[in-house]
């Protein structure tokens, strides 16, 4: 079983179907998304991985925007969170850079969403893999993920 199908196990856990796609030239960024799918970067919903003190902090943010861990990330959880490396990310999430799904982790992780996102009516975010997305709606997103919606971006 590969992550992806962990992922689809884990959306189900949530109650979520998701309808992924595949796509072999791959999905790994968010401008390699956007290209797959025809849309614009900034409806690619990307997860980025912090260090926490206790637990991973999942970032889901528009493709097209970057996170203010200095200032915005180290406001809201009172310190800044530090790099996340590949294993660390793996070991915390269960799945590898470039296929970061924004909910169906493996361990538990504090997770906010970017408040731009709420602006589209579908959003894409990986499914586990390199080469899987699935769209959703952002209301959805937030409501399965349990994110806080934040103010992130630089």
């Amino acid at each position: 079983m590969d992550s992806h199908d962990v992922w689809v196990e884990e959306c189900h856990k949530l109650g979520f179907f998701p309808s992924p796609r595949k796509y072999k030239e791959g999905t790994k960024t968010s401008e390699d998304a956007a290209k797959q799918l025809g849309c614009e970067v900034s409806n690619i919903a990307k997860s980025i991985v912090f260090m926490g003190k206790d637990c991973a902090i999942i970032v889901i943010t528009s493709g097209s925007n970057r996170v203010d861990r200095k200032k915005k990330l180290k406001g809201i959880l009172g310190y800044k969170p530090g790099q996340a490396s590949p294993e660390y990310i793996l070991d915390n999430t269960g799945y590898e850079i470039g296929g970061i799904p924004p909910f169906g982790h493996l361990k538990k992780c504090i997770i906010m969403c970017d408040e731009d996102l709420l602006k589209y009516d579908i959003v894409w975010g990986a499914g586990g893999t390199y080469d899987t997305v699935f769209p959703i709606s952002p209301e959805v997103l937030v409501k399965i993920s349990r994110a806080s919606v934040v103010d992130i971006k630089q």
